[in-house]
């Protein structure tokens, strides 16, 4: 199955960290979240990945094709100009990196990945965000209901302490993970060909007319994750995915252990 992910956008709010790179490149314990995300597939069996490249594109080009010297030890003879790679960390990824444009929407990016994807069914992420989503249980979902979409609801993360009151007294403050209510796109959804009927082209927003016009049509459907999910768009998320990285247990990587 085709692992479709959303590597394009400029990352603008998250600052001086997307003027040199594009966003998937952005870091998290030294490694792009892009990788992260990646590695988080590749814990229930799927590597066949289609990225959507736009902003700094070249640059996620760059980071796949230098990845053996990047994180392997090198021999370099250079009396003959030959390098030797040891000590790597293979991936047993196969990685298709296609240039989308750098203006198109997410809608126009899902849809120049067409002739990659195939005529199966695939999965899209978007490329900045981290989660416990159960892959396995998703696709049966998917599966059993026989529609044409189906999104990963999630609940947002709490941006601020949670109090109980007992009283006028706080009987308890915590950084809670997840808010009580509301659900929100989860950036990970399950797709059949026949979505891409629904794409106009390259301005087409696929959160707005595509998804709007699925549900119209009874052909969206949500799987619930109760778990962690965390997105990148702030400075604010970034320092909080990497205290979860600094505690020696990112929540991310206990979903399946490889």
């Amino acid at each position: 199955m085709k692992i479709a992910i959303l590597a394009g956008g400029f990352g603008s709010r998250l600052g001086i960290e997307t003027e040199s790179k594009p966003k998937p490149l952005v870091e998290i314990g030294g490694r792009p979240i892009l990788w992260h995300i990646m590695h988080g597939f590749q814990r229930w069996g799927l590597d066949d990945f289609v990225i959507a490249l736009g902003y700094k594109g070249d640059m996620i080009k760059k980071y796949m094709a230098d990845y053996a010297r990047l994180h392997g030890n090198l021999r370099i003879e250079l009396g003959n100009n030959e390098i030797h790679h040891h000590d790597a960390q293979p991936l047993d990824w196969n990685v298709e990196l296609i240039e989308t444009g750098q203006r198109t929407q997410t809608g126009g990016r899902i849809l120049r990945l067409k002739p990659f994807v195939g005529n199966q069914t695939f999965i899209l992420a978007w490329g900045d965000g981290l989660s416990t989503v159960d892959v396995d249980a998703l696709l049966q979902f998917h599966q059993q209901h026989g529609k044409l979409a189906t999104v990963t609801a999630v609940r947002p993360p709490a941006r601020f302490g949670h109090l109980e009151f007992e009283g006028d007294r706080v009987a308890e403050f915590s950084e809670k993970p997840q808010t009580a209510e509301g659900w929100i796109n989860g950036g990970i959804f399950v797709l059949e060909p026949g979505v891409f009927e629904y794409i106009e082209g390259d301005d087409t927003h696929w959160e707005r007319e595509p998804m709007e016009n699925l549900a119209r049509d009874g052909q969206l459907m949500a799987y619930r994750h109760e778990g962690f999910w965390q997105c990148l768009d702030t400075p604010r998320d970034l320092a909080l995915l990497n205290r979860l990285w600094n505690s020696g247990s990112p929540p991310w990587q206990a979903a399946k252990p490889l």
